[in-house]
């Protein structure tokens, strides 16, 4: 979905939003850089297969995924990165890595990690490597629909659980 359907959708919905435009950015760090704006309200786009579905899992920038933990949590034997050749087609006018965090647009469910709740506000991609949004959170949920999750998610820089720690 190019940049000018996506407004058009929001402007359905009577959503306020702000385009933004930027050097090219090809990591959601990248786009957090350029647009100024902390990590934390940066949306990273990651689509996975989940026992053989494509799905959409949106994250803060500074966030990773725990594997192990998200196939716990959406009670799924498989889950995986799914290849960027198998879904480039499912979004045919959005430069590939520059999908828009909206997977029900395009058929796929959408996981949201809890910590992206927090946040007053959302930058994301739009579909482009040179042009994102910038929009109310509530209205990003509420557009998205999407399942909210608060495990499968982790901060690199939040201490492991003990489990997982070096032993000397």
């Amino acid at each position: 979905m190019p940049v000018q359907q996506l407004k058009e959708f929001f402007e359905t919905k009577a959503v306020a939003y702000h385009c933004l435009t930027h050097p090219p950015a090809f990591t959601a760090q990248e786009l957090a850089h350029h647009t100024q704006v902390r990590g934390d309200e940066v949306v990273k786009t990651v689509i996975v297969e989940l026992d053989g579905k494509m799905a959409m899992l949106v994250m803060p920038a500074t966030w990773r995924i725990r594997w192990d933990r998200l196939s716990h949590v959406l009670d799924t034997d498989f889950v995986q990165l799914a290849d960027e050749e198998e879904f480039k087609d499912r979004f045919p006018s959005c430069e590939v890595g520059a999908m828009p965090p909206f997977g029900n647009l395009y058929g796929m469910s959408v996981y949201c990690c809890e910590a992206l709740t927090n946040q007053q506000q959302l930058v994301f991609a739009s579909g482009s490597h040179t042009e994102s949004i910038r929009m109310a959170t509530d209205d990003f949920l509420r557009l998205a629909s999407p399942m909210v999750i608060s495990q499968g998610f982790r901060r690199p820089d939040s201490p492991r659980p003990a489990w997982m720690r070096k032993v000397s």
